[in-house]
């Protein structure tokens, strides 16, 4: 398994391990690059579905994103039958994610917001009980205070200020 940011570097890291391992036979993998976005996978000459699918459902399984595995495989003589083809690539892929170093990342959005300074201490009560510090903070004719939130919770964090302000703070969407 390599880190794999994006599309170019997971066919990189593809490219590289075909040259290194060149009289091997098949090199099937499987990317992931972000929660939401581009998954492929390649069977490298494999029956359809045997090698690549069960790399990606490995990757699927760990959870992992910006990630890229390859499965080296010399033919040894001995058919394993497209069932035991699935148990091997399955079964190495998840053995090597079982080793592999992870890096955990949350992916936050970033919220920009504006009080006057008379409702400063409900926004303080407010972080106070959340355990939240903003990023950083502006003191000028109003207070402007910066926050990195996880994106499942900046929707609800982002109305709770609006609210406990009585509407007197908003959102702003530039940070200049």
């Amino acid at each position: 398994m390599q880190p794999a940011p994006s599309e170019a570097a997971a066919i990189a890291a593809v490219d590289a391990l075909r040259r290194e391992f060149h009289d091997a036979r098949h090199h099937a993998w499987a990317y992931r690059l972000t929660p939401t976005g581009l998954e492929r996978s390649s069977d490298d000459g494999e029956p359809s579905g045997s090698a690549g699918k069960p790399i990606l459902a490995q990757l699927e399984g760990s959870a992992l994103h910006e990630s890229v595995v390859v499965v080296v495989r010399w033919f040894g003589g001995t058919k394993l039958g497209v069932g035991g083809l699935v148990r091997a690539y399955g079964d190495a892929a998840r053995e090597v994610l079982l080793r592999a170093a992870r890096e955990h990342v949350v992916i936050t959005r970033r919220i920009v917001f504006e009080h006057p300074y008379e409702v400063s201490s409900a926004v303080e009560q407010l972080l106070a009980q959340r355990g939240l510090r903003p990023s950083s903070e502006d003191y000028g004719p109003s207070v402007r205070l910066v926050f990195d939130v996880r994106v499942d919770r900046a929707a609800a964090f982002a109305a709770e200020l609006v609210d406990r302000t009585k509407g007197r703070g908003r959102i702003v969407d530039d940070e200049s």
